[in-house]
């Protein structure tokens, strides 16, 4: 990720009532929103936000874009996206919830095929404290600093900033990967995005049950990351053999994971686990102490 302040943002979508808001809130923290895209819609200025057609119509007038900020219904987001990559964007954000898994599968050997990071969907994207927002992440939780946040929550990725903040302990990246079964980036792409970060010196993973992921995670850390990291396991307390919604809980149940065998892997590693978010601050001082 090569985004700062003065990257050129679109938002696809931007004419949709909830996309309009998240536009605007994007703009507001100072976000260098360039253009929307709405099909049959060029030509408007929206809230003083050029209308484009299509995506290619907006880079002819603005000139190469870095980021796209997807906010559509969720059987658009495949041909968004590919319109988005074809256009030669490198980065997109899909917020939209409930992409269907087929589309997504589709969109990931596209991204892969052009080198694209996609985040989301179903995620309240990237935030830099006072840089830009490329999503929804309520911006009065954070506050400039060290501490970069990966989390595959989005409410969780805001209470462990608010955590940091309150212990004027401020953040340098937050993203939050996404809810959906399947999402565009995973916990190794962004410790390694973090850790080639200058301005990130430890990094707070929040994991979830369900899935490998954050056992992945914990090996790659152990043999790749030079940055000290803190994990927390949200679910430690969910009920055992109880559906849950997501496709990653049924599999999950399926092989025996269970959130121990994730609090399990970072310890062996000699990775600090939080019990509970209010315990983060107090690690992630010890570490940065040591």
């Amino acid at each position: 990720m090569d985004l700062t302040r003065y990257s050129k943002v679109i938002v696809q979508g931007i004419t949709e009532k909830i996309s309009t808001q998240i536009a605007l809130a994007m703009k507001s923290f100072g976000t260098n929103v360039v253009a929307g895209i709405s099909p049959g819609e060029g030509g408007k200025q929206w809230h003083g936000i050029p209308v484009f057609s299509l995506v290619e119509q907006a880079v002819a007038k603005v000139g190469v874009i870095d980021v796209s900020v997807i906010v559509m219904p969720a059987y658009q987001v495949l041909d968004a996206a590919l319109e988005a990559i074809a256009s030669g964007l490198k980065q997109i954000v899909i917020i939209t919830e409930g992409v269907p898994p087929l589309d997504m599968v589709k969109l990931l050997r596209k991204a892969e095929a052009t080198e694209t990071l996609i985040v989301g969907p179903n995620c309240a994207g990237i935030i830099v404290p006072d840089q830009f927002l490329l999503g929804t992440h309520p911006t009065r939780f954070y506050t400039p600093g060290p501490i970069g946040i990966i989390s595959r929550s989005n409410t969780l990725t805001y209470e462990v900033a608010w955590e940091l903040t309150k212990s004027r302990l401020g953040q340098s990246v937050s993203v939050s990967l996404g809810c959906d079964p399947i999402v565009g980036s995973s916990f190794i792409q962004w410790l390694q995005i973090l850790d080639e970060d200058d301005d990130t010196e430890l990094i707070v993973l929040v994991g979830e049950v369900g899935g490998v992921s954050e056992e992945v995670a914990a090996s790659y850390i152990s043999e790749t990351i030079d940055k000290p990291v803190i994990a927390y396991i949200a679910g430690t307390y969910a009920p055992i053999n109880k559906n849950y919604s997501y496709a990653s809980y049924v599999i999950n149940a399926i092989v025996g994971r269970k959130t121990e065998s994730k609090i399990a892997a970072f310890e062996e590693v000699n990775i600090p686990v939080a019990k509970r978010p209010s315990d983060i601050p107090s690690l992630v001082r010890n570490s940065l102490e040591k």
